[in-house]
């Protein structure tokens, strides 16, 4: 008898999954976004506590499952495929190559989304390089109706002025593919600064929310659309 049921217990164990298995199952299953590393010399790289911030700010503020981790992925690699969202920013050049051309292309026109924060000094070469990507559309200035200004907070006058580097209005544009909201672009706004580390940029704290609830309005928007 007690052969048999130690038999029972060995045969019950050996078909439960492991906790190693259930925590990969897990982190399998959460949501991801990766920073974009591209070619040309700007610095892709730059405040790598961004996103670490922004999904934690998700994770104790909605029920979206994120990995609230750092991840960055070359726009030349397959790997691109594998997250929903991904997030360029910088200060300088940027210049694709032609395998990073059609694999972005490829990556949004099959349902993927990109959101640009311009962290001053990128615009000129982030529009340049979209219309190597999409030579037949361009970008968009977004109505503050847009649903990207509802999608979880309300932003009634568009996108919040967060880190001011000169006087301009923070604008929102668009690219989209066939009726779709593709690739976001913030300008004269700046929301992943006020995602950083306060040590980084010490933004006052009402705007840090603000960048951190738009940036919620951004990933909801993003994998609800």
């Amino acid at each position: 008898m007690k052969k048999i049921t130690l038999l029972l217990i060995v045969f019950i164990i050996s078909t439960l999954p492991t906790f190693s298995q259930q925590k990969e199952n897990k982190e399998s299953s959460l949501i991801r976004l990766a920073r974009v590393k591209y070619s040309g010399g700007g610095d892709w790289y730059v405040d790598p506590s961004s996103e670490v911030n922004l999904l934690n700010y998700v994770k104790k503020n909605t029920n979206i499952p994120v990995a609230a981790v750092y991840e960055y992925v070359d726009l030349a690699s397959d790997n691109l495929f594998s997250y929903p969202i991904l997030f360029l920013t910088g200060h300088g050049n940027m210049k694709l190559t032609d395998r990073e051309v059609r694999n972005l292309r490829a990556y949004l026109d099959n349902g993927g989304f990109l959101y640009v924060d311009d962290d001053y000094g990128l615009d000129n070469f982030i529009r340049r390089e979209m219309k190597v990507v999409f030579p037949d559309d361009k970008f968009v200035e977004l109505p503050y109706s847009h649903g990207i200004f509802h999608s979880h907070f309300k932003f009634e006058k568009g996108v919040p002025k967060i880190h001011e580097h000169d006087s301009k209005v923070p604008q929102t544009f668009g690219l989209f593919r066939n009726g779709r909201l593709c690739v976001l672009y913030t300008y004269e706004s700046n929301p992943s600064d006020g995602w950083a580390d306060k040590e980084v940029h010490p933004n006052p704290e009402d705007k840090r929310e603000l960048a951190m609830q738009f940036g919620v309005n951004i990933i909801v928007w993003a994998l609800s659309n």
